[in-house]
């Protein structure tokens, strides 16, 4: 299991938001690629970015700063948010040095972009599943999709998805543990790369969720909250 640090910007800017609610927001730095720097001297290969402007309104907003951290820190970047068409994708692919790009609300409202992305790009796209209660969210995960994340991941497998990037909400930014059960089902239902997201809040949990199978672990808020050893978990995993 690999250990992707996340980086949320709004703004330019460092964040993270509480359950994906952008009314609830701590800034935590307001230079990005320092950040990002940090996390590549810890030992970290990966990265994980969302442009969380992008992701509310579908226009990519914060792509120069992602593009810096790309061709400056040596981290493979895996980042969302507003990727909604090919041109947006092929640019993050091809001209700003992204190594995979995550499509969520997308995936969901465009299957036939999704549909073509996954052919044309199969080893460089994830598919975003962001779920509350068990059912698919979109828009910056303002409002549900009417989906069950399980059957919508069944979905994308069948488009030639090969990885899945699975969130709790309720649990994003919480710090009260990862949605073991839940990753563990799409793991086995699936049986393509999960990468586990939300909750984490101490060493114990990315150790833990590794038990459910899951590829990757995204860690952002307990980086920062101190709650996390960073450099000792990407030792130990």
């Amino acid at each position: 299991m690999y250990i992707l640090p996340a980086i949320d910007l709004l703004s330019g800017k460092c964040v993270r938001l509480k359950q994906g609610k952008y009314d609830d927001v701590t800034i935590y730095s307001d230079d990005p690629l320092s950040v990002a720097k940090n996390f590549a001297s810890l030992g970290s290969k990966w990265i994980h970015i969302v442009d969380l402007d992008a992701a509310k309104s579908g226009v990519p907003t914060n792509y120069e700063i992602v593009k810096e951290i790309a061709c400056k820190t040596g981290l493979l970047v895996e980042t969302g948010g507003g990727i909604r068409n090919m041109e947006t994708l092929e640019k993050w692919i091809n001209e700003y040095g992204v190594k995979r790009c995550v499509l969520g609300t997308s995936a969901i409202k465009d299957k036939e972009f999704t549909k073509e992305a996954l052919q044309k790009y199969p080893d460089s796209i994830a598919i975003g599943i962001d779920a509350h209660d068990g059912e698919v969210a979109v828009d910056g995960w303002t409002k549900g999709g009417g989906v069950k994340a399980t059957d919508f991941a069944l979905q994308m497998v069948s488009l030639g998805a090969k990885t899945i990037i699975f969130t709790d909400i309720s649990r994003d930014g919480m710090l009260t543990g990862p949605a073991f059960d839940a990753t563990k089902e799409l793991v086995q239902k699936t049986g393509i790369d999960i990468i586990a997201s939300g909750g984490i809040g101490s060493d114990e949990d990315v150790i833990h969720i590794k038990d459910s199978g899951c590829a990757g672990v995204i860690v952002g808020k307990a980086i920062y909250e101190g709650k996390v050893d960073l450099e000792k978990c990407l030792r130990n995993v």
